[in-house]
């Protein structure tokens, strides 16, 4: 009973080649007859257009992140939000006691009224000064002191209705309220704490978490390798809003929004040579949160004529080498060395040692 044997294929410079032997399943008096010669196929490189991906860690970051912090000095009397919620722009949050900011704000007034006060009186006494100088029934220094106690009482009016401004503006810090729209986390004081305008007490922090950004860094020296292949002609530039950015998070997962790139820095690092690349991504379900690891697929570049093999094809050895079976000029077989890029699908990208057919 015969069975058959597939041999896996291999590619080569000329094509893919597949092996089919047969080989003797039952024992048989008589000898069998020679098998038939092995068919092979043979398939011819040709070369494609691809992306360039690229992989990277990284690191998620919040859009914006606020710290609310205290602007007015006094005891907390109320949290008015619960934590770990979502929070619009201009909810309150807290409540510091107003009552001391009240007061100041009333006192403030009342040196407002006392200085228009004065004001008043001063700036009549001037205005009689100036009608008894000019017929000398004063004496011009009476006159000039009486002019610049006007000139100061406006002042001191002035003064009063910027410390109105202040307490009033005081007053209202007693509200805290956010200042972007996000999720709140947790409360840093409680009730009953004595919060200060001087040290700016945090109170919490609200971030934006969608959109949300996915920071990650290159070398400089890839940077130059990759601008060497465009200006080589090798490779072709994708721009930044057409580069496709997929992000992959720890559990090994690809997430389902694809992302944009926003901005590749200006400076190197001179610590550790690295350049800061941004990208953005949707974030409406929140699965993404800030200061989470993945990894991001960037397609940098566009390789119009990559040469590609099956996966199949390709023989792996230990020391990391590979090699495929080619046809030769004078139809012979022979392992040729060749060097891997990426894998796309069920393929390698050859990197060296294969050849496209020419047109």
């Amino acid at each position: 009973m015969d069975k058959l044997i597939k041999i896996p294929a291999f590619t080569g410079m000329a094509g893919v080649t597949f092996l089919l032997l047969f080989s003797s399943g039952c024992q048989s008096r008589q000898a069998p007859p020679p098998p038939p010669p092995p068919e092979v196929g043979v398939v011819t490189v040709n070369s494609q257009t691809i992306p360039v991906t690229t992989e990277f860690p990284g690191r998620i970051d919040a859009e914006r992140v606020a710290q609310v912090r205290a602007r007015a000095t006094g005891i907390l009397l109320k949290r008015l939000f619960v934590e770990g919620s979502e929070v619009n722009e201009g909810d309150q949050l807290f409540q510091i006691d107003p009552a001391p900011l009240q007061a100041e704000l009333d006192s403030a007034k009342a040196s407002l009224a006392k200085a228009q006060a004065e004001l008043a009186q001063t700036q009549a006494k001037s205005n009689r000064y100036k009608e008894l100088v000019a017929i000398n029934a004063v004496s011009k220094q009476d006159y000039d002191d009486a002019s610049a106690a006007a000139l100061q009482a406006n002042a001191d009016v002035e003064t009063a209705k910027a410390a109105v401004e202040t307490a009033s503006l005081n007053l209202g810090y007693a509200s805290v309220t956010a200042p972007i729209s996000g999720k709140i986390g947790e409360a840093k004081v409680t009730e009953g704490a004595y919060v200060t305008e001087s040290d700016a007490t945090e109170l919490a922090v609200v971030q934006q978490l969608d959109p949300i950004y996915f920071d990650f860094t290159e070398s400089s020296t890839d940077v130059l390798k990759l601008k060497d292949s465009f200006d080589k002609g090798q490779l072709q530039k994708v721009a930044p809003d057409e580069a496709k950015v997929t992000l992959l998070l720890e559990d090994g997962t690809t997430y389902k929004e694809p992302g944009k790139l926003l901005f590749s820095d200006i400076t190197v690092d001179p610590s550790t040579g690295m350049i800061t690349l941004r990208s953005e991504f949707p974030n409406p379900d929140h699965v993404l949160l800030p200061g989470m690891f993945a990894r991001v697929q960037l397609e940098q570049a566009i390789d119009p004529n990559a040469v590609t093999v099956l996966q199949r094809a390709v023989a792996l050895k230990g020391d990391g080498s590979a090699t495929v079976m080619v046809v030769t000029a004078d139809n012979k077989v022979e392992a040729k060395t060749i060097k891997l890029g990426d894998a796309l699908d069920d393929k390698w990208i050859v990197t060296d040692g294969l050849k496209a057919r020419t047109p």
